[in-house]
């Protein structure tokens, strides 16, 4: 297999699983929010210009972005303590819990209509349930604790 091949495979397997997550209706969130909150995620607490420094946006579109994600209840906000004209944004308390309950749903139907109900289906997901079981980082990050933890308390 060569890096493009690998590339196009996880992209298609990542397309596979965000439509499991939202449904297939649903619109997939777009680049520059998703990058916004991975960050935030991963640095909770943070004002909207270590968000910008980190995410390498526009201070304008981290704003929009963050005043979006605030009105679909994904993060939120505050002012800084030290200081009252800095703005902090943190994912809130219920968007873990959201995001590892709808990520425990089965993937197993969409793989195999993915894959065109093929007789070796089942076996193909498997080898893919193993290949993620072995390449999962031995240490996981910040999202993959928080979400961890979310799914814990389910």
């Amino acid at each position: 297999m060569n890096a493009l091949d690998l590339i196009m495979l996880g992209r298609q397997l990542t397309k596979i699983g965000e439509e499991v997550l939202r449904g297939s209706k649903a619109q997939a969130m777009p680049t520059g929010p998703s990058l916004v909150l991975r960050d935030v995620f991963a640095h909770p607490d943070s004002s909207i210009t270590e968000v910008t420094a980190r995410t390498g946006l526009p201070q304008s579109y981290v704003s929009d972005s963050v005043a979006r994600l605030r009105d679909q209840g994904i993060v939120e906000t505050s002012a800084d303590p030290a200081d009252g004209r800095r703005t902090l944004v943190r994912v809130t308390a219920q968007h873990p819990r959201t995001v590892a309950a709808q990520g425990s749903a089965p993937a197993d139907a969409a793989l195999a209509a993915a894959l065109g109900h093929a007789a070796d289906a089942g076996e193909i997901i498997g080898t893919l349930s193993a290949l993620a079981e072995r390449l999962r980082p031995g240490s996981p990050g910040p999202i993959r604790r928080e979400l961890d933890q979310a799914r814990q308390e389910l």
